[in-house]
């Protein structure tokens, strides 16, 4: 199979993994996608996964990369939080949560960290469309409460003003009946005991 004829089988798809590419081409050549990336015509992902270069300058793809490479996982924690408006801070890595082992992938579309939930925490999240694709996104209370969870270093008055969220959010968009009932679900009072704080400092 030459590229001309692989791109016309494989892009819509955007990013493929070498087994779906097996189940639909049994007799492929795997030495085509390591020349295929030699050449710039495609972008490896993570082992056993690919994209076609021209999904670089598509918006938001990078986001539904981070759901197909390391599944199952969420869009969540600083990346969703910036999304929302919720933090000022444009993020470096695009983060989220898994029931997986904590990973983090480095490839043309930027850094993936994932960090581990255990399954019973593996909820909270939407199917949010995004240009022509649909990703797994955590809802901001899920989001907010991930990181609360996930980084213990938030315990004081002083580490969670640094967090510098966004007042006017908390007061009027994030949906405390919602956030309160998903803190719960934790069952960690080390979480409660932070959130209690965030609801000090930002008068919640």
């Amino acid at each position: 199979m030459n590229f001309h004829a692989f791109r016309q089988a494989f892009f819509d798809y955007g990013c493929f993994s070498t087994h779906q590419l097996y189940v639909l081409q049994p007799e492929f050549n795997s030495n085509n996608l390591t020349r295929w990336v030699k050449q710039g015509l495609l972008v490896k992902l993570r082992n056993g996964f690919y994209a076609f270069r021209e999904y670089l300058e598509k918006p938001g793809f990078s986001l539904f990369i981070s759901n197909r490479i390391y599944k199952p996982s969420y869009i969540s924690l600083h990346t969703a939080l910036a999304f929302y408006g919720i933090i000022p801070e444009a993020v470096t890595q695009i983060t989220a949560v898994s029931s997986l082992k904590t990973a983090v992938f480095k490839n043309d579309f930027g850094i993936y960290s994932y960090k581990n939930v255990r399954e019973e925490l593996f909820f909270g999240y939407e199917l949010k469309p995004m240009e022509d694709r649909s990703i797994l996104f955590a809802f901001p209370e899920k989001a907010l409460l991930d990181l609360l969870y996930l980084y213990p270093f938030y315990n004081t008055e002083a580490e969670i003003e640094n967090l510098r969220l966004d007042n006017d959010y908390l007061a009027n968009d994030l949906n405390k009946t919602r956030f309160d009932e998903y803190a719960c679900r934790y069952e960690s009072k080390a979480l409660i005991k932070r959130v209690n704080i965030m609801k000090k400092v930002y008068e919640l």
